[in-house]
């Protein structure tokens, strides 16, 4: 019986080689490019590096400091602000906008689809050049409609702001990735049976009371996926603060791959940025982990 367990275990193996074999360069890729970095980042967060000498370790001094750094701190709170932007306001714009254009007979509906999906695929970079000039407090359309209106008041100077910074920013962010939401909650509803809504229809339900009890629990996992990676981009957020405040005014912008930013290239203290890489990875990874066991799993569920 042990000879032939080990031949068939020997001729499973065989069998199974050559798939090995196929997926080995794209591991050898991933492991040379994604995996070895990683790595490399965690243990030079354990040394003071200036990125041109040799890295000294210093074993939790990078994070200690961490905890007392005040412009770290900063931009961790802003990264959670900007997660209202980027994850509540997106995903209901979203179902509310699912809701209008699935049962409801649009004419042009796959016009809207398109103009209200733009917005995501359009870099980041071109997106807050366009928005920094249409914030521009001098000659930007806001403002010039607004004087246009005779609501000279409102006009601001909405990027330099103490209080208006932020949340001018955040919009900008709502308006890129509502549009993903949009997509990602109708290819969802499609999987949803006609017939559930039809039967709601006869007992007299609203179109809100089938949003609540249909369309929300019946693309639960499309709602999970929307929340992990709008999560996932408030937290990564660097582009759009690069190009329009660079983390002004007086830091009322700033965020944690900003901070991770000027610490590695301007700073020289790329050791303690990875401290920061390393931090803001395993905020990534719990909070999304715990997004897609609470959203996926319906209440009362194992």
């Amino acid at each position: 019986m042990g000879l032939t367990s080990v031949s068939r275990r020997r001729g499973s193996f065989l069998r199974t080689l050559p798939a090995y074999l196929y997926i080995l360069p794209a591991l050898l890729v991933y492991a040379i490019f994604v995996l070895y970095p990683i790595l490399r980042t965690f243990w030079l967060s354990f040394n003071e590096w200036t990125g041109f000498t040799n890295p000294v370790f210093t074993g939790l001094d990078n994070y200690q400091q961490l905890l007392h750094d005040d412009v770290f701190l900063t931009a961790l709170a802003n990264n959670v602000k900007f997660i209202v932007f980027y994850t509540v306001f997106p995903i209901v714009i979203g179902l509310l906008l699912t809701a209008v254009m699935t049962r409801r007979q649009l004419f042009g509906l796959s016009v809207f689809r398109a103009g209200f999906f733009i917005p995501y695929v359009m870099p980041m970079v071109v997106v807050g050049v366009v928005w920094r000039w249409i914030y521009n407090p001098v000659f930007g359309p806001l403002n010039e409609g607004l004087r246009m209106l005779g609501l000279d008041t409102l006009a601001k100077p909405w990027l330099g702001d103490f209080q208006l910074a932020l949340p001018a920013v955040g919009l900008i962010g709502t308006w890129a990735m509502y549009g993903f939401c949009m997509a990602l909650f109708m290819a969802g509803v499609q999987n949803i049976d006609e017939y559930i809504y039809d039967a709601a229809k006869v007992d007299g339900a609203s179109e809100w009371r089938q949003l609540l009890h249909i369309t929300i629990p019946g693309i639960r996992g499309e709602i999970a996926v929307a929340a992990v990676t709008t999560f996932i981009a408030a937290l990564r957020v660097f582009d759009l603060i690069f190009v329009t405040t660079r983390g002004g005014p007086a830091q009322q912008t700033m965020v944690t791959s900003l901070w991770l930013y000027r610490n590695a290239f301007q700073i020289n203290r790329a050791g303690y940025a990875a401290s920061i890489a390393v931090v803001q990875t395993l905020l990534i990874l719990t909070i999304s982990y715990l997004l897609l066991t609470r959203i996926r799993t319906p209440e009362g569920e194992a």
